[in-house]
C-alpha cells in the first residue's frame, strides 16, 4: 500500500526518484492505479477514494508539461473537470509519491497567483515489484536522480503491459444528450409505423437529401431548387435574405449581464476611490450590487458618497462602503437627481482644485517675490510678531489692549515713585508685590523693569523686595539672549 505524507511530498525529502520523461512515469502511474495501491488519508470525508480513470486523465495532462507547471484553471479547462475535482486528484497523486513539490504555488491578494511546479517522480515500491535495477551516475547528485540500468526477467511482462496502456489516452466518456436519444427513439417509432402501413411515396416538400443522411428519395423535381443570382455570389457565399441579430456591440464585445455590470462598477471603484484599493473586486461586486442593479455609473456613486461625507479614516473599505450605499437606489431614484448629485460633486471638485491653486500661487509669491526675508530663526520670529501687532493694533485688537495696560502699568508705576514708597500703605504694597510675583510667574517683567526704570533699582527693591527685583531682571535678560526661551508646553 502506498501513502506518502505530506512532509514527504516534496522533492528534497522523497524517496523516490525523478522519471526521465512523461512515457515511463505513465507506467509507473497505470501500475499504481490498476492495482489499488494508493490508501487515501483516513480522516478524508468526501472525495475520491482510488486512483481511477479520471486522475489517469489529469496525469496524461501533467506528462505533456515540460517544465511541469500546469495551473488549476488550465487543467480544468483541459480535462473538463471541476476545480475541487482536479485538486483532489493532485493530492492523491502527491499522496501515492506519483508527484513532488519544486516550488509551491502561491495565492496573494492583490497579485497574480502563482502555480505550483511540480516533479514528476516513480515510488521505489515500483521499482521493487518490477525489479528495476537504478543506478547514481553521480555520488554527489542527490538520491533522487537515480536512473534505471536493467529490469528482472520476471517483471519484463508486466513492463509491456504497462507500456500498452500508457501509449493510449484515456478521454472523457460523451454523455447522450437527451434530444438526441428522444428523437432517435422517435426515428424507430417511425420507421416502425411505417412498416406496418406499407410503402411511402417520396413527396418534393418531405426530400431529405443532407449530407449527414444516406439516400435520396424516388423524385426531386428541378424546379424546387434555388440558385442565389450572380451579384449575391460575389464574395464565392450566399448571403442569407433574412439577417441575424447580433447580440455583440459596436466594438465587438458582448454586452455584459447583471453580473457582469456588478464587476464592472466594482472594477471602476476600486480605481477611483484611494479607500478601496487592495480590496477585492467579488466583494465591493457584492456591496454595491443594489446601485449596479440599478444602473448607476461610477461618477453617480462619487456623487452620493459626496452627499453622505467624507471620511478622514478608514479601516475596512468595503465595510465603510456598505455602510454609505445603504438605501442610496431608493434616495436617487431618478436619473435627474443622480445627475444633480454628480453636479454637486463636481462643483466640490472644483472648487478643492481651486483652493490648491491659490494656495501653491500663494507659496510661489511668497518664495518667489522680489523681498527676502531674513535667514535668522529668531529675526523672522521678530518680524513676524512685529506684523502680527500691527495687524492687530489696527484692528483694534489684543494689541491695542495690551499697549493701554502698558500705558495704564507705566502710569501708575510713575504715580507710585512720585509719591514714594512711605506714602503707601502696608496692604497696597503688599498686594503690589503679589501683582508682581504673579506677573512673573507667567514671564511677564514689565512691572518691574518699569519701576526700576522709573524710580531706581533702590526705590523698586524697597517696593517689591530686593529677590523679586532681582528675579524679575534675570528674566528680562534671558529673554534678551537667544540661549534661552519662554512659553507653555
Amino acid at each position: 500500500m502506498l501513502f506518502v505524507p505530506e512532509a514527504c511530498q516534496w522533492l528534497s525529502t522523497t524517496t523516490g526518484r525523478v522519471a526521465l520523461e512523461g512515457y515511463s512515469w505513465m507506467q509507473a502511474v497505470h501500475w499504481v492505479a490498476g492495482y489499488g495501491l494508493y490508501v487515501p488519508r483516513r480522516h478524508r470525508s468526501h472525495g475520491p477514494r482510488a486512483l481511477g480513470p479520471t486522475t489517469v486523465r489529469v496525469a496524461q495532462e501533467l506528462a505533456q508539461l515540460s517544465p511541469c507547471r500546469p495551473g488549476i484553471e488550465y487543467l480544468v479547462r483541459r480535462t473538463g473537470l471541476s476545480e475541487r475535482t482536479v485538486e483532489y486528484h493532485l493530492g492523491m497523486l502527491r499522496e501515492a509519491g506519483l508527484l513532488a513539490y519544486v516550488v509551491r504555488g502561491t495565492r496573494i491578494r492583490g497579485a497574480a497567483a502563482q502555480a505550483s511546479e511540480f516533479a514528476l517522480m516513480v515510488p521505489p515500491e515500483f521499482d521493487a515489484a518490477l525489479g528495476i535495477r537504478t543506478v547514481l551516475r553521480d555520488d554527489t547528485a542527490p538520491e533522487y536522480t537515480r536512473a534505471p540500468c536493467g529490469i528482472a526477467e520476471a517483471g519484463r511482462e508486466l513492463m509491456a503491459k504497462l507500456a500498452r496502456k500508457a501509449s493510449r489516452k484515456v478521454r472523457r466518456p460523451r454523455r447522450r444528450t437527451a434530444s438526441k436519444s428522444s428523437s432517435k427513439t422517435a426515428s424507430v417509432k417511425g420507421a416502425r409505423k411505417g412498416a406496418e402501413q406499407g410503402p411511402v411515396t417520396g413527396v418534393a416538400g418531405e426530400v431529405r437529401c443532407t449530407p449527414m443522411q444516406v439516400g435520396t428519395s424516388a423524385g426531386f423535381p428541378a424546379g424546387g431548387t434555388y440558385s442565389p443570382p450572380e451579384d449575391k455570389l460575389a464574395s464565392g457565399e450566399a448571403q442569407s435574405p433574412t439577417p441575424k441579430r447580433s447580440t455583440k456591440q459596436a466594438g465587438g464585445r458582448r454586452k455584459p449581464n447583471r453580473v457582469g455590470r456588478r464587476y464592472q462598477l466594482a472594477k471602476e471603484l476600486v480605481q477611483e476611490l484611494d479607500w478601496l484599493r487592495g480590496c477585492s473586486v467579488a466583494r465591493i461586486a457584492w456591496v454595491a450590487r443594489g446601485v449596479a442593479d440599478a444602473g448607476w455609473t461610477v461618477t453617480e456613486v462619487q456623487g452620493w458618497l459626496h452627499l453622505r461625507g467624507e471620511v478622514a479614516r478608514v479601516r475596512r473599505g468595503s465595510g465603510l462602503l456598505a455602510v454609505l450605499l445603504a438605501g442610496a437606489e431608493t434616495v436617487l431614484d431618478t436619473p435627474a437627481r443622480r445627475a444633480e448629485a454628480v453636479e454637486q460633486w463636481s462643483g466640490a471638485q472644483e472648487a478643492a482644485r481651486r483652493h490648491r491653486i491659490e494656495q501653491v500661487r500663494a507659496r510661489t509669491e511668497r518664495y518667489d517675490g522680489d523681498w527676502t526675508g531674513p535667514t535668522s530663526h529668531r529675526v523672522q520670529q521678530e518680524v513676524a510678531e512685529a506684523f502680527a501687532k500691527v495687524r492687530e493694533v489696527a484692528n483694534g485688537g489684543r494689541a491695542a489692549m495690551a499697549a493701554e495696560d502698558e500705558v495704564l502699568v507705566s502710569d501708575s508705576v510713575t504715580a507710585h515713585a512720585e509719591s514714594g514708597v512711605q506714602g503707601l500703605r502696608d496692604e497696597e504694597i503688599a498686594q503690589t508685590r503679589n501683582d508682581a510675583r504673579q506677573q512673573l510667574m507667567m514671564g511677564d517683567t514689565s512691572l518691574i523693569t518699569l519701576a526700576v526704570d522709573a524710580m531706581g533699582r533702590e526705590q523698586a527693591e524697597q517696593l517689591y523686595s530686593p529677590a523679586l527685583v532681582r528675579r524679575g531682571l534675570q528674566l528680562a535678560h534671558g529673554a534678551r539672549s537667544s540661549l534661552m526661551t519662554f512659553g507653555r508646553r
